[in-house]
């Protein structure tokens, strides 16, 4: 391989790590018109008057929307970690090319140190010397050396034609991993896009209402969790469940239920903020139980368990698309991170429609 063009490659990859954290900042799609059944509503743009169904419309609008952008979310985070790991991996390799140009160059050098040796001894290799030899003691001596010589020769040119294959390797592996980044910076542009949409949608809903309907449609949110709750727990889901926290379990409830009273934030995985998966994958990691980032990966990886086996600690993942997860504290309840405007609470397990139960420790 030619060394002037390895050089540019490696140099190429690592200059380009520079760009890694200088994504931009993408701009929101428009966003959608509030469309409440009331038919009251004043002109100049001044919060609407809403009735009580129209009201429920709204609240059913704005969980849909922050539903949509909590799928956003999963995908930005799942693009991020592998953004993450895809520049991890140009580091090592960028490190390997320049380690296996330094190689080659000691190898090369070598060589040509072999062929100066040659050179001086008039131009004949070590077993046509030998054989021109006349005195038998020499030759004998000679033998060995010439053996030698040969094995070292022959392993030279064999590590020299490796470390040429292996610097090949690294940078097609380099050019894959590359690709694969840039694959992943897009996807993070577009959830991010698709997440601004959605909030200042949810946002421009609620921002028509009267501070009081404001507080009636925080009450309505209340009044469905309640309704959910009272009829998951009638079901008898979790009659049967009585199992205690394990010791990592009980590591991360702790943590999670420290973290009470911050505000969610999406793709935060704290200190000072959390989106749902940003909480309890942190809260794992408190307890030396790394898990997968996101509730889509939480669902996907970790080993499934019924609900009559749940015990503190098991995270419950919700809706058919796996978009959100809260960690089991027991006693029917869940702590969790529920969406943009909102703080890391309680609330009830059964409050929003369940998909599964996984267990970080099994």
């Amino acid at each position: 391989m030619n060394r002037r063009h390895c050089a540019t490659a490696a140099i190429t990859l690592v200059c380009a790590l520079a760009l890694l954290t200088s994504t931009g900042q993408a701009s929101a799609a428009p966003v959608p018109e509030p469309s409440p059944s009331s038919s009251s509503a004043p002109a100049g743009g001044s919060p609407q008057r809403y009735s009580n169904a129209d009201l429920e419309k709204v609240r059913e609008q704005i969980e849909t929307l922050y539903r949509k952008a909590g799928a956003a979310t999963d995908a930005y985070n799942l693009a991020e970690e592998q953004t993450k790991k895809q520049s991890g991996e140009i580091v090592k390799l960028a490190k390997a090319i320049v380690d296996g140009q330094a190689r080659i160059a000691a190898l090369k050098d070598r060589a040509g140190a072999q062929a100066r040796e040659q050179y001086r001894n008039g131009g004949l290799p070590p077993g046509a010397q030998l054989a021109l030899s006349n005195d038998p003691k020499l030759f004998l001596d000679g033998i060995n050396k010439v053996r030698q010589g040969q094995q070292a020769s022959k392993s030279l040119l064999s590590e020299l034609n490796q470390t040429q294959q292996d610097l090949e390797t690294y940078t097609q592996d380099a050019s894959a991993n590359w690709e694969k980044l840039e694959a992943n910076r897009v996807k993070q542009a577009k959830a991010k896009k698709k997440i601004n949409a959605q909030i200042k949608a949810a946002e421009k809903l609620e921002s028509r209402l009267e501070k009081k309907e404001r507080d009636r449609l925080r009450q309505l949110e209340q009044d469905a969790a309640n309704e959910a709750q009272t009829a998951w727990l009638s079901s008898g889901a979790i009659k049967d469940v009585s199992g205690e926290a394990s010791e990592a379990g009980a590591a991360a409830v702790a943590f999670a239920t420290a973290q009470i009273g911050k505000p969610y934030v999406w793709g935060a995985e704290g200190p000072g903020s959390y989106d749902c998966s940003g909480l309890t994958s942190q809260a794992w990691l408190a307890a030396k139980r790394p898990i997968p980032r996101t509730s889509q990966e939480q669902w996907r990886l970790l080993p499934r368990i019924d609900i009559q086996d749940m015990r503190p600690g098991d995270l419950i993942i919700y809706h058919a698309d796996a978009s959100h997860v809260g960690m089991y504290v027991g006693d029917g309840a869940i702590v969790h991170s529920p969406r943009p405007g909102r703080n890391v609470t309680l609330a009830g397990a059964g409050s929003m429609k369940i998909l599964g139960v996984v267990r970080p420790d099994k």
